[in-house]
């Protein structure tokens, strides 16, 4: 029986997750490595959810530390079908300022140090990710947002950097030039993995600040970032206790099926250790 079928992976800032109750702490080792931290799964507004935080408790992992393989595939493994990201990001446009929610509906991975899935050595998988956010959660995520009173920005395009260090004001405009509505470091490759994961997965990006492109930037202090961190967090939690409510658990999604065609490797070629190994992620489409 699933462990919890909602998952909340929290950001910078976001470490752990109050209100839950009948808590119990889960320790998942899985064939890619250990996740960040234990996963603390209780019972929010009637449902079983669980709580990830995504540079560990104390914030001990760099953006291209956190083995986001091990990550997803630990919840996959608790059952969980619904996955929302909450991360901090910086505004690439003037209209979204810090303090205000962005429900991005594209993703952008200009990262270059990460391994970005769960598959090759034997099985080759192409999922489609023209739509990289979850349809269905992302609207869900809108209507909480929006019953929160927070401003929240309906799309929006997510640049995922490298990271640790922020952009130089080059980059920036160029982010802004193509288009790119936020920038933050951790969006990908968890949207990427958990597609393949079939899993819906979508994101709350928290504006704490423009980001260097902006006149005004070199008036931004770390303070300021900081109380706006702190506001963008408990905004947050107000969001969740709004939508785990309303995730139609019984109900299936596209994102739950995404390997349904995606598969090219013949069964018979395929190495039986490595159907094994990812048992909890294709083993219902090689089932006798």
């Amino acid at each position: 029986m699933a462990e919890a079928r909602i998952a909340v992976i929290g950001g910078t800032g976001f470490y752990a997750m109050e209100g839950l109750t009948d808590t119990k702490e889960v320790h998942v080792d899985t064939p890619f490595g250990d996740p960040s931290d234990s996963i603390l799964i209780g019972t929010l507004e009637g449902r079983r959810v669980a709580f990830l935080a995504r540079h560990g408790r104390g914030h001990r992992l760099t953006p291209t530390e956190i083995n986001v393989r091990a990550n997803i595939f630990a919840l996959k493994s608790i059952g969980v079908d619904w996955i929302i990201s909450v991360s901090a990001v910086g505004s690439l446009r003037e209209e979204i300022r810090p303090r205000d929610f962005v429900i991005p509906d594209q993703l952008y991975d200009h990262t270059k140090n990460r391994l970005n899935t769960f598959f090759g050595q034997g099985l080759v998988v192409h999922v489609g990710l023209g739509e990289p956010f979850c349809h269905e959660l992302r609207h869900l995520l809108i209507d909480a947002a929006e019953q929160t009173g927070v401003a929240v920005h309906h799309t929006g395009t997510y640049l995922c950097m490298e990271g640790p260090q922020f952009s130089t004001k080059a980059e920036s405009n160029i982010y802004r030039s193509w288009g790119c509505s936020v920038i933050g470091m951790t969006a990908a490759p968890e949207a990427k993995l958990a597609r393949e994961a079939e899993i819906c997965y979508a994101s709350i990006a928290c504006s704490t600040d423009y980001d260097c492109w902006h006149e005004e930037h070199d008036s931004v202090t770390v303070n300021m970032i900081m109380e706006n961190l702190h506001a963008n967090v408990d905004h947050a939690k107000q969001v969740l206790h709004h939508i785990v409510s309303a995730i139609p658990l019984e109900a299936t999604c596209r994102c739950h099926s995404a390997l349904a065609h995606a598969i090219l490797t013949n069964r018979k070629a395929i190495p039986a250790d490595l159907l094994q190994k990812l048992d909890p992620i294709v083993g219902k489409y090689f089932k006798a």
